[in-house]
């Protein structure tokens, strides 16, 4: 069953159109990946979804919900949130109180909010840093941050924007295996990503955008060995 459903989705700055005409469903528990050259609109996408960006044309439903024209907290509070490719952590103020704004999104209350945040910081493998200030972080840890403040708004999808983006192999690995954890748990999750051994290990299937278009959808091995897609990558590369 379709969680998600994305219905001839195009989103126009000006003349320039980011998202062009772009359709595909995502499957309840399954990772769909979104992949494409820099500039392809996969942020814009996301952006879309997420109710940041008004879609120009289409129709966006989230558990058979129109979503065109709902404002992000409300997305949120729905069931979908989203993280960033730059993740800018509250600095000054502690790592569990941080991913406490999440918990925040669905209680009043302070206690069950730090409950439920420390619940996430154990999930992301962070809660012995619970009481470090988030400024003080490593890009890595930031990152597993921003993914644990996501969580503690108890979403039903997941959207990740390049979390692995600026990590070294072995921090790319850890999140690689919390993503396959969050999975384990039932959530869906939406990932963009560039490192494509990485896109291949954790998802289902994959959407593949150029120049604002959808290039192709299909399994991990359909999309790597699909002729077009090869085109539109060394295309990138030797630009």
């Amino acid at each position: 069953m379709a969680i998600l459903e994305i219905k001839h989705v195009s989103k126009f700055f000006g003349g320039l159109a980011a998202n062009s005409d772009v359709s595909f469903e995502v499957e309840e528990g399954a990772i769909m990946g979104l992949i494409g050259p820099n500039g392809a609109g996969k942020t814009t996408l996301f952006n879309c979804i997420t109710g940041y960006y008004p879609p120009s044309k289409g129709e966006i439903f989230f558990k058979g919900r129109r979503m065109n024209g709902l404002e992000p907290d409300r997305v949120c509070r729905l069931g979908m949130v989203r993280t960033w490719q730059k993740v800018r952590p509250l600095a000054k103020l502690s790592v569990v109180d941080n991913v406490m704004v999440g918990a925040l999104a669905r209680t009043s209350s302070l206690r069950i909010a730090r409950e439920r945040a420390m619940a996430q910081l154990e999930v992301v493998h962070l809660a012995h840093r619970a009481e470090a200030l988030a400024g003080g972080l490593p890009i890595g840890e930031r990152k597993k941050l921003e993914v644990a403040r996501a969580l503690a708004t108890e979403p039903q999808l997941l959207l990740l924007d390049e979390v692995m983006g600026g990590l070294n192999p072995a921090e790319s690995e850890e999140i690689i295996q919390l993503i396959l954890d969050i999975k384990g748990r039932g959530l869906t999750q939406m990932v963009i990503e560039h490192d494509m051994k990485a896109i291949m290990r954790i998802s289902d299937r994959i959407v593949v955008l150029n120049s604002g278009e959808k290039l192709t959808e299909g399994s991990p091995q359909e999309v790597v060995t699909n002729p077009d897609v090869i085109s539109a990558y060394l295309g990138e590369s030797h630009a």
